[in-house]
């Protein structure tokens, strides 16, 4: 019987194990979609104790410490940090076959050096073992970034924010780049969208009364994001819709919206397919990559929304995301020669083959792997997610040009999420070598693997020297 999570933890043969160990366990870290807060990195940030720094913004953890019929004071309340680690603790022996029982122990191992179990009678000696930890004076938020290997990540930035962060940052050894996150700017129904069109007129230096308006502002703020480095777009929706309209009837729909009347859902698709268009087009000319994340379905949970907010776990899977939408959408960027660099990422793993087909369609001589499938996200970033996801790409499109892993995370110990997708990398391509469904010639292997784990992500985007 194997040890649990030793070195050769997911490296069940040889091959693999040379593959990680001789060539993805030391390639450095390009993180290039995090929800990391800058200002936390500018100013250094020290965390008190180990609650603070794994429980605070991780819904991924509260989601299943309310399954684990844990009240939530102890989650997002005012329960003291001690016992809200304590009652993460307990859950954390009912996560059994979860990625966060994985990911947990190795954050404790790579970060805090400890080699055991975390359960309910640990407890205590990992909560005195970190908090000793994190009194270091390395143990920082810019500490934890060295001690990762993270030579580049990117935040999600909103178009009003002023990146006062970043300027601060960008003397840094890792860089730390905005990414441009523009879901506000389209959410046309949301109840604040007029008082947000006030804060990008404001942040662009002009009024927004039009169509024409809205696309001024949004490129104005596109050229002072791109001042600070920024070459990457995000996107969030549900699914990506695809009804064009005249420019005319969108700025007529625009200026209903302010002058307060409801749209209609067939308004809300028209306004925003004509935004995402003229936002992909913006995006190829400035050379940006355009990631498109969809399938996902928010705030299920009313209740607690209003309770305590948006992004606190409520969250879930759209069971049947319009793809022929989404190739619309990328077939009229194509016709008009202004795709951008897209990476299409479904929350829904019914789809990845629909995706790998997808892409495929839209590739250009010019740029290997120019659309890609991004890797397995949120609800699909555990181990037989990954292997789904590596898999249906290899099946149907070129493994050795995937961009490779990303956190997706808000918190400075999710780093170790990379180990955990290079380690489940190696293991797939050491048994296809290992059953001769693959040559077992390690140079090119561990060519791949170094690709995959670093290489494409850093010669797909054009990041700044």
């Amino acid at each position: 019987m194997k040890t649990f999570m030793d070195e050769d933890f997911l490296l069940p043969t040889r091959t693999a194990k040379e593959l990680y160990h001789g060539h993805a366990a030391n390639m450095p870290i390009l993180d290039y979609h995090s929800h990391i807060n800058p200002r936390e990195i500018a100013e250094d940030r020290h965390f008190e104790n180990i609650t603070q720094l794994w429980l605070g913004s991780d819904h991924y953890k509260w989601r299943q410490m309310r399954s684990n019929g844990i009240e939530e004071r102890y989650i997002t309340g005012d329960a003291p940090d001690w016992e809200k680690f304590l009652m993460w603790a307990r859950t954390l022996e009912k996560a059994i076959g979860n990625p966060l029982y994985h990911w947990s122990h190795l954050e404790l191992k790579r970060y805090f050096g400890y080699d055991g179990v975390l359960n309910e009678k640990t407890a205590p000696e990992v909560w005195e073992l970190c908090n000793e930890k994190l009194r270091q004076p390395f143990m920082g938020a810019r500490g934890i970034l060295e001690a990762s290997h993270v030579a580049l990540l990117c935040t999600t930035d909103d178009p009003i924010d002023d990146l006062r962060w970043h300027r601060q940052l960008a003397v840094l050894e890792c860089k730390v780049l905005p990414a441009w996150r523009p879901d506000r700017a389209l959410s046309i129904c949301q109840e604040d969208f007029p008082e947000y069109l006030e804060s990008l007129a404001e942040a662009a230096g002009m009024q927004i009364g039009s169509f024409f308006d809205w696309q001024e502002a949004m490129e104005r703020r596109m050229a002072y994001f791109g001042e600070l480095g920024c070459c990457i777009s995000d996107h969030g929706l549900r699914y990506v819709p695809y009804e064009p309209a005249a420019e005319a009837e969108v700025d007529q729909i625009l200026k209903s919206r302010l002058q307060g009347r409801p749209l209609s859902a067939e308004e809300e698709r028209k306004f925003q397919t004509a935004a995402l268009l003229f936002l992909g087009e913006a995006y190829a000319r400035r050379g940006w990559a355009m990631q498109l994340h969809f399938g996902v379905t928010r705030d299920h949970n009313r209740k607690m929304f209003q309770r305590i907010g948006k992004d606190t776990g409520f969250d879930g899977m759209y069971t049947q995301v319009p793809l022929l939408e989404l190739s619309a959408y990328l077939d009229d960027l194509c016709s008009r020669n202004a795709l951008p660099k897209t990476i299409l990422y479904s929350l829904n793993p019914n789809d990845n083959a629909a995706i790998a087909t997808l892409i495929g369609c839209f590739q250009e001589a010019e740029t290997p792997g120019k659309i890609q499938q991004g890797s397995a996200w949120w609800f699909n970033d555990h181990k037989s997610g990954m292997e789904s996801q590596l898999t249906t790409l290899a099946n149907l499109s070129l493994l050795g040009n995937f961009i490779g892993m990303l956190t997706d995370s808000r918190s400075f110990l999710s780093y170790s999420r990379h180990e955990y997708f290079r380690r489940i990398l190696c293991g797939l391509l050491g048994d296809w070598a290992e059953q001769g469904e693959c040559p077992a010639d390690m140079d090119w292997l561990g060519r791949t693997v170094e690709n995959i784990s670093y290489y494409n992500a850093k010669n797909y985007f054009a990041f700044p020297k």
